[in-house]
């Protein structure tokens, strides 16, 4: 039990389902602009069953969903891979979003919030779609944000869902001040760039959210050192202010698998590995652990000093407890003082070691 309270979902396939789907496929040449023949069949399979579970275990998790591609027939290629939303579809792109939300709460399932796209610039994964700045601030700003605004749909609109590179994507939409009324904040993910990305777009919007939506970290061998990836990830983007932290993904098995071809990610590792009846927990569980057992959601990050050999991060939960996350990137052990409102602790820390502190 290590208190998850964020998770991610794919809106139709990503490139960790085992084929591509919609929820309105059709066969080449035809269209569906009234989205008559939308449905959740295939999510009924698998994720909408596993989410039920998952909420019945705990009903406060928030979920977030995200697309990789519109359908195809929305699609100026006509192609699962690549592409981008024609123009003459967004309102009906809009209106697929709604009655995603909408089938999704009738299957007791609230979806907390969207994004417009993962990763916008990315072409070469199956699924996937471009969406650019511009096209993504029409979208919002002319249809999606009024779309759900006259349906009474509360789901948050979040923008971006890409690299730490390209903070200018989200500053741009955010500037616009019709469309950033609809918008809740900006995801990221930390494939490229640097995860200050999120510091800079805060600094421009401080009242809009950021988020780091996804990062993969995979586990080579069982030895391989906690703090490097705790560092750079988890500390890092609460430092720079992000709201939660999602690792992609949450389980797969020994052979990476479910994935697509021709553009699936073939070495995603789960959270969890799971083969048959036997589970084993892999770097990412642990990262993420040594935060989500001990910061809950509401929790609020508080000021410490800086250290290149021990990152470190700190928050005070709703209980009033402060927590503390450090961990050493250095090559060797780190003796260090931990000084709260007079009292003082010297902890000792191994080298690739993270340890969370609670008082």
């Amino acid at each position: 039990d290590i208190d998850i309270s964020y998770l991610r979902v794919s809106i139709g396939s990503s490139d960790l389902n085992d084929h591509t789907f919609s929820y309105d496929d059709l066969p080449p040449g035809k269209t569906d602009p009234t989205l008559k023949h939308f449905n959740l069949a295939e999510d009924k399979k698998d994720v909408i069953p596993a989410l039920k579970e998952i909420l019945a275990i705990d009903p406060s998790i928030k979920i977030l969903g995200s697309p990789w591609s519109a359908p195809v027939w929305m699609k100026t290629n006509h192609n699962i891979q690549g592409g981008m939303l024609e123009r003459k579809y967004y309102p009906v792109y809009a209106k697929y979003f709604v009655k995603y939300i909408r089938a999704m709460k009738k299957n007791g399932i609230t979806i907390d919030a969207v994004t417009i796209q993962n990763e916008p610039f990315n072409n070469g994964n199956t699924p996937s779609m471009q969406i650019f700045a511009k096209q993504e601030l029409d979208f919002v700003k002319n249809y999606l944000g009024p779309a759900f605004q006259a349906q009474g749909i509360r789901t948050k609109i979040i923008i971006y869902d890409h690299n730490c590179d390209a903070p200018e994507y989200p500053i741009s939409i955010l500037t616009d001040t019709e469309a950033r009324k609809y918008i809740d904040g900006s995801a990221f993910h930390l494939y490229a760039g640097n995860i200050s990305g999120l510091t800079k777009v805060h600094h421009a919007f401080p009242r809009k959210n950021v988020y780091l939506t996804e990062m993969m970290a995979v586990s080579f061998g069982k030895t391989f050192p906690l703090a490097l990836p705790e560092s750079k990830i988890v500390i890092g983007a609460m430092r720079n202010w992000s709201k939660n932290v999602i690792l992609w993904n949450l389980t797969a098995n020994s052979h990476f698998e479910p994935h697509t071809n021709n553009g699936g990610c073939s070495m995603c590792q789960g959270a969890i590995t799971i083969d048959k009846n036997q589970v084993s927990r892999n770097i990412a569980y642990y990262m993420i652990a040594h935060a989500s057992k001990f910061v809950p959601p509401h929790s609020v990050r508080i000021g410490t000093n800086t250290n290149d050999s021990l990152s470190n991060v700190a928050f005070r939960t709703p209980t009033g407890k402060i927590v503390l996350l450090v961990a050493n990137v250095s090559d060797s052990t780190q003796k260090f003082n931990i000084i709260y409102k007079g009292e003082e602790v010297q902890p000792e820390l191994g080298k690739g070691e993270v340890a969370t502190f609670v008082w």
